[in-house]
């Protein structure tokens, strides 16, 4: 990959919503999508359904560089459902932007995925023997193609898309629009978070529950995996047919690592808890003697503050983030995305020179910028910099959604640790240990996956 980075991106992130008020459904939905820009930061996108019509607009862009005010005061309708994407599978490109719409013989669908399905190209290749003409390069056109075949034999859409799910494999989070109804599921694994909310009589589903605090909706509950959740003007109901006891479930353990906000509450854990988690854990396994601890900003801070606690260090900045950078990751050459974290990330001097640093960051994947930090602040002043990963070492790829490329460009399959700790330039070096993982969602209602940890995947895969 020619755009990988030190940090992992996730897929993408959805919102939907069915009104019942009068509200205006459209900015609704991008407030929810604005709240979950950090889920995937190439494209946006809204279709909302008035009168039975469906009406897509989107682009490549932030949510709000997409949606100007005058676009959305075009966007009226009861239901809608909305879309960021960071692309994993499928190119970076218009086409694969979402929702997708398309009309086959029983009339309109609309569609949003966040995931990844692990048999795609088994899937895609079945289809297009069977004639299927594609248009993306990305997983929820298989979806579609998949669904409009099995509605042909079925009376409903919702039933066509539980019989659909059996032959799915992987990780997603979906929601979808017939002309009269608003539509959800997880996969039956449930590796990716969805969950519904209320607003006075209206429903709303998202990602992660900071999207239901940003548009003042009453947290109802986490959607089950395997199950399907139907809207209508009837009200709400559920189709159980793929569901598995949600204590074997396997969600990714990497939405409380990194990807999910830290306000979010994914399957009754706090991310922000778990994140402290990490911090305390850290400090137990890895203690060394420091002036100061400080998290890279954004997604170290928490488990920052959880080695300060348990440690007895004091907490304190080191690095400022600029976050009118943008989307600096996306960089064709190393020596641009060396200038990036520079562009991005500044060293508060008087706050390090001097002192012996410990320095928290959820991941090393081939360390560019964490050896662009510790060089940054020892260039300030710092007298050591020791890194502490609130992650275990990548050791196997992740098939389900997440960038982790392949083992070759993994270093953790090549080196070991100490040889990274020379390489990043750090004078100690610790990562979480995998098997105290669990320690860090003591209240989670399932299991989780850590398949590129440990190499235990929850679906078989294609390579």
């Amino acid at each position: 990959m020619s755009n990988m980075t030190d940090k992992l991106h996730e897929e993408c992130g959805v919102f939907a919503m069915f009104d019942n008020d009068g509200f205006d459904t459209a900015r609704i939905t991008y407030a929810g999508l604005f709240a979950l820009q950090h889920r995937g930061q190439e494209s946006a996108g809204i279709a909302i359904n008035k009168d039975r019509e469906i009406t897509l607009y989107k682009d490549k862009g932030l949510v709000q560089e997409v949606f100007p005010p005058d676009v959305l005061d075009k966007l009226k309708g009861r239901m809608a459902i909305g879309h960021v994407r960071y692309s994993t599978t499928g190119e970076n490109s218009m086409l694969n932007a979402q929702p997708l719409v398309s009309r086959y013989i029983k009339g309109q669908l609309a569609m949003a995925a966040n995931g990844n399905l692990s048999n795609y190209q088994e899937l895609k290749h079945r289809l297009e023997l069977d004639g299927a003409i594609f248009q993306t390069t990305n997983d929820t056109e298989i979806i579609m193609h998949l669904l409009a075949r099995a509605r042909m034999k079925t009376g409903r859409v919702e039933t066509a898309l539980a019989e659909v799910m059996k032959d799915l494999k992987g990780s997603y989070s979906l929601v979808m629009m017939s002309p009269q109804k608003l539509i959800a599921c997880r996969d039956p694994q449930g590796m990716r978070p969805l969950c519904i909310g209320k607003i006075d009589n209206s429903y709303v589903i998202a990602s992660e529950t900071c999207a239901l605090d940003t548009v003042r909706a009453e947290y109802v509950r986490d959607i089950d995996p395997g199950e399907v959740v139907i809207i209508d003007v009837n009200g709400i109901r559920t189709i159980r047919d793929n569901c598995i006891d949600p204590h074997t479930s396997k969600i990714c353990v990497f939405e409380y690592l990194y990807f999910a906000r830290s306000d979010s509450i994914i399957e009754g854990m706090s991310v922000h808890e778990a994140r402290k988690l990490t911090g305390k854990i850290l400090s137990e396994t890895y203690p060394v003697e420091a002036d100061l601890v400080a998290g890279v900003p954004d997604s170290g801070i928490d488990a920052a503050i959880g080695y300060a606690q348990a440690s007895g260090i004091p907490y304190g900045k080191a690095l400022m983030i600029n976050r009118y950078v943008g989307r600096t990751f996306i960089q064709p050459s190393q020596e641009q995305r060396t200038t990036a974290v520079r562009l991005k990330i500044n060293v508060l001097k008087d706050a390090v020179k001097g002192k012996r640093i410990v320095l928290v960051d959820d991941s090393i994947v081939r360390g560019t910028t964490c050896a662009k930090l510790v060089d940054m602040l020892k260039e300030a002043g710092a007298k050591e910099v020791h890194m502490r990963i609130s992650a275990p070492p990548f050791v196997w790829p992740c098939y389900f959604g997440t960038d982790v490329p392949s083992k070759k460009h993994l270093l953790a399959c090549n080196y070991t640790i100490d040889e990274i700790c020379k390489m990043i330039g750090a004078d100690s070096l610790g990562f979480m240990p995998v098997e105290r993982l669990s320690e860090i969602v003591p209240n989670i209602r399932c299991g989780f996956c850590d398949g590129c940890f440990t190499g235990n995947y929850p679906y078989e895969h294609e390579e």
